[in-house]
C-alpha cells in the first residue's frame, strides 16, 4: 500500500465519521424551550434586579425605550462598574 492510497483510505475514513456524527445530531429532538424557562426561572429568583434584566432582555428593542428597563440597566451598570474596596497592604501595617 503506497502513501496516496493510505491517504485517500484515511479521508474516506473521516468523511465517513463526519457524515455518521452529523446525521446523529440532525436526529436528536431538542426541546430548548424547558430549559430555557427553567434557567430564567431559577435566575429570576435569584433578585429582582435579575428578574428585570431577564424580562427586558425578553423585551427586545423595545426595552430600549422602557423607562424601567433603562434604570434596571444603569443599576445594574453601577454595580457592576462601582469600584473595588481597596486592599491593605500588610507591609505598611508594621
Amino acid at each position: 500500500m503506497d502513501g496516496k492510497m493510505l491517504a485517500r483510505l484515511g479521508a474516506v475514513g473521516f468523511v465517513g465519521i463526519a457524515i455518521a456524527a452529523t446525521t446523529i445530531e440532525l436526529s436528536r429532538k431538542e426541546d430548548g424551550s424547558a430549559t430555557t424557562s427553567i434557567g430564567r426561572s431559577v435566575a429570576a429568583s435569584a433578585g429582582p434586579l435579575r428578574g428585570e434584566l431577564i424580562r427586558c432582555q425578553e423585551l427586545g428593542e423595545a426595552g430600549t425605550r422602557d423607562p424601567k428597563c433603562l434604570r434596571v440597566w444603569a443599576e445594574n451598570r453601577r454595580r457592576f462598574l462601582a469600584p473595588a474596596p481597596r486592599a491593605i497592604d500588610l507591609s505598611e501595617a508594621r
